[in-house]
């Protein structure tokens, strides 16, 4: 067992892609942690039927979701890649959890409510009202001390902290408690049609979506018709020139050059040449991540191999917690080989 602490993650697979944002906002940070800490990075397929879905598709996007991963950098030899149903833990331990947990204290996440604000209550699931109680149990389960995760997550990790503190108190010390590791954005990207809110896979229009699989010509099309900013001058100013800006957050990030070198080499320039700079790099990129994410799917094999391996590692440690979480609620322990 590795001597690191532990980090745990993950991203639903609710898409035929992830995009440009998940990229720099999430994964490649996944990536970089590999390096400092023994890490479980995995699809919560279990969390994805919470809402309206379709199963027919639900099999493929996990798999895409598992290949998009591994083309982004995760590597299954430092890092346990798994789907979530595949390591049964998650569930069994959300059922303690949900034992200890406050039906008021459920009620406050904000997220629910956010889901639930067009529909009402009454057309939300059970399992969308308990998705953080089984979000924690995603967490506790690896005794991970750090949890990467958006600003949005941050009151999720907090009542799993709290779930932690009110197990360990009641029935001895069992959980790591721990702590929310806000991912500072390599690179924080909006929307192409509307610069002034995130790049999300849920935008109406999908003209401001660039997917990592998107075809080239398309990804191409999508920045030349991105939405700019009144007057000429390429500068970066999110207040003033949001889509300008955008733009240039992009050209960084893909390229790796300062935005202010950017900047000194469009000076003078149309807002047109920018696009076209950046429209190539878009394409090369997506058509580079396209097909090593294509070379994956095409081996299925070898996909369910790693995933599989990667359960087994999850349940390694999984498996111990649920036993000690088991012996400690008062349960018999079960015989069986």
């Amino acid at each position: 067992m590795s001597s690191k602490p532990r980090v745990l993650s993950g991203a639903q697979p609710t898409a035929d892609s992830y995009h440009l944002g998940n990229y720099f906002g999430a994964f490649k940070q996944w990536v970089a942690l590999q390096d400092e800490f023994e890490a479980f990075y995995f699809i919560p397929d279990l969390h994805a039927i919470t809402v309206d879905y379709d199963p027919k598709l639900l099999p493929e996007r996990t798999y895409i979701a598992a290949a998009q991963l591994l083309a982004a950098g995760v590597d299954p030899k430092r890092s346990a890649l798994f789907v979530q149903s595949h390591v049964p833990e998650h569930t069994q331990l959300a059922w303690v959890l949900s034992g200890i947990t406050g039906f008021g204290e459920a009620g406050r996440m904000t997220q629910f409510k956010d889901k639930t604000a067009k529909g009402g209550t009454d057309k939300a699931s059970i399992g969308l009202f308990t998705y953080p109680i089984l979000m924690a149990a995603d967490i506790l389960l690896y005794q991970a001390a750090k949890v990467p995760v958006g600003e949005d997550q941050r009151q999720h990790v907090e009542l799993t902290r709290n779930l932690a503190q009110r197990f360990n108190h009641r029935f001895g010390e069992t959980f790591v408690v721990p702590e929310a590791h806000i991912l500072k954005a390599t690179a924080k990207i909006y929307d192409l049609q509307n610069p002034t809110a995130k790049m999300s896979g849920s935008a109406t229009s999908h003209a401001g979506v660039v997917n990592l699989t998107d075809d080239p010509k398309a990804a191409v099309k999508k920045i030349r018709s991105a939405v700019t900013d009144s007057g000429t001058e390429i500068r970066f100013d999110p207040a003033e020139k949001p889509g300008i800006s955008n733009l240039l957050t992009i050209f960084s990030a893909l390229t790796g050059r300062t935005i202010t070198d950017i900047e000194a080499e469009f000076a003078g320039q149309q807002y047109g040449h920018l696009k076209v700079a950046l429209g190539d790099i878009v394409g090369d990129f997506v058509a580079d991540f396209g097909s090593r994410t294509r070379e994956l799917l095409d081996d299925r094999g070898e996909l369910d191999r790693i995933l599989a391996e990667g359960a087994d590692s999850a349940r390694e440690v999984a498996s111990q917690t649920l036993a000690d979480v088991y012996r400690r609620s008062g349960f018999v322990p079960s015989q069986r080989g």
